[in-house]
C-alpha cells in the first residue's frame, strides 16, 4: 500500500531514525481544523472526547475508561503509578522503553517503585521468566513488592507478542495479584501484523491497562491510557491533572485519535509502515555480510553490518541510530506511515552498495 499523498515534498527521505520523524496524516490535520470551529466544553468534557471513549469501547468490545495525554512517557508513567505503590516493583524487559528512555519517570510518578529488568529473546519476556523471578523473590519487608508486569507491543526489538504469549503472562499476573500493563506506543503496528482483534490482544489476554499510542502512526501528539476495568481508574483523573496532562482544549488531542480510529485508518497506516520494513528486509536478505538481529515483524529493522559500511551510509546522508551489540556493529532503521517505497528501495540499494 502506497501513500504518495503523505509525502511532504519531492525530496527523498534519508532519515530512518524513528517513526517520530514522520509528519502528520492529512486526515488528522483536517480533524484538528474542524475541531477549531466554534466553541466546546473544556478539560475533556467536549463532544469529541466523549465520542472517542465510545469509539474505543467499540474497538475493544469492552467498557473502558479513557484518559488522553500528549506523550507516551506520560501514558506509561501515570498508568503504572496507578497500580504500583512506591514500595512496589515493575517487572519488564531490560530493553523496555520504560527502563531505557523515560528518564526515571515511572519511578518518579509512582513515588519510587523499582523496575526489575528481566532477560528475554528479541525484546520479549516470558511467563516462565516472570514465574522464575517470583519464586526466588523473598517478598519480605526488606524487599520491594512485585506489583506489576509491563510489556511493550510491539517491542523495542520490533517483534510482536502473540495473544497466547500475552495470555500466559496475564495468567501469571492474575495468580500472583499483579497488575498487567501494556506499552502500546506501536500497538497499531502489532495489530496490523497479528491480525487478531484488539480485544484478543489486550483484556481477553489479561491486560489491565493499555498505553495506546498514535503519535508514531500519523498523529501530531496523541496518546491515551485505557483502563479495561473503569473501577481501577478512580484516582487517575487527579494523577493526570497533577502531571500537567489535563489539557484545557482536550478536543484537539481527541480529534487526532478519532480521525485515525475512523475507518480503521490506524491499522492501514501501520500496515503500510510494516510492509515497508518488510520490503527493506527482503531486499537485503541473503547477503552473507548482512544479518538481521531480530525478526522483522513490525516497522523496525536491526541490521548487523561492518562499521565501514555504516560510515559509508552516513556519508551518503542516511540517518539512523547505531546499536552496539555483542554480535558487532548494528543500525536500527524505523519506517513510518508515510515512508515511500521508492525511498525504501533506495535505502536497500545503498546498504548493498556500502558493503560491496
Amino acid at each position: 500500500m502506497n501513500h504518495p499523498e503523505y509525502r511532504v515534498s519531492d525530496h527523498r527521505r534519508y532519515d530512518f531514525r524513528s517513526d517520530n520523524v514522520a509528519g502528520v496524516a492529512p486526515e488528522v490535520l483536517t480533524a484538528i481544523s474542524k475541531a477549531a470551529l466554534g466553541s466546546e466544553s473544556s478539560y475533556g468534557e467536549d463532544t469529541i472526547s466523549k465520542r472517542l471513549e465510545s469509539k474505543l469501547a467499540e474497538i475493544f468490545e469492552h467498557e473502558v475508561a479513557v484518559f488522553s495525554v500528549a506523550t507516551g512517557t506520560a501514558a506509561n508513567s501515570l498508568a503504572l503509578a496507578s497500580i504500583v505503590p512506591g514500595w512496589g516493583s515493575i517487572l519488564c524487559h531490560h530493553e523496555a522503553h520504560i527502563a531505557t528512555d523515560e528518564c526515571g519517570a515511572p519511578e518518579f510518578f509512582s513515588g519510587g517503585a523499582k523496575l526489575v529488568l528481566l532477560d528475554g529473546f528479541h525484546g520479549k519476556i516470558t511467563a516462565e521468566e516472570v514465574a522464575s523471578y517470583l519464586r526466588r523473590d523473598a517478598r519480605g519487608v526488606h524487599h520491594v513488592q512485585p506489583s506489576a508486569v509491563s510489556i511493550s507491543q510491539s517491542t523495542e526489538a520490533g517483534t510482536c507478542y502473540r495473544p497466547e504469549e500475552i495470555a500466559a503472562l496475564g495468567e501469571i499476573c492474575l495468580r500472583h495479584g499483579l497488575g498487567f500493563h501494556m506499552d502500546g506506543a506501536r500497538f497499531a503496528n502489532a495489530q496490523a501484523r497479528l491480525g487478531c482483534t484488539p480485544a484478543e490482544a489486550t483484556w481477553r489476554a489479561g491486560v489491565d491497562i493499555l498505553s495506546f499510542g498514535l503519535t508514531k502512526n500519523g498523529a501530531m501528539s496523541a496518546e491515551a491510557v485505557v483502563f479495561f476495568d473503569p473501577s481501577r481508574a478512580r484516582d487517575f483523573a487527579f494523577r493526570r491533572k497533577r502531571s500537567g496532562h489535563l489539557f484545557s482544549k482536550m478536543r484537539f488531542v481527541s480529534a487526532q485519535m478519532e480521525a485515525l480510529l475512523n475507518s480503521d485508518l490506524w491499522i492501514k497506516l501501520a500496515g503500510h509502515s510494516n510492509q515497508i520494513a518488510h520490503q527493506i528486509s527482503q531486499a537485503i536478505a541473503g547477503n552473507p555480510r548482512l544479518k538481521l538481529l531480530h525478526p522483522v515483524e513490525a516497522n523496525e529493522l536491526f541490521v548487523l553490518m561492518p562499521s565501514a559500511a555504516i560510515e559509508a551510509l552516513e556519508q551518503e546522508g542516511y540517518r539512523f541510530y547505531r546499536w552496539e551489540t555483542d554480535q558487532g556493529p548494528c543500525i536500527r532503521l524505523v519506517t513510518a506511515f508515510d515512508t515511500d517505497p521508492v525511498d525504501a528501495d533506495a535505502l536497500a540499494d545503498a546498504i548493498i552498495k556500502a558493503i560491496s
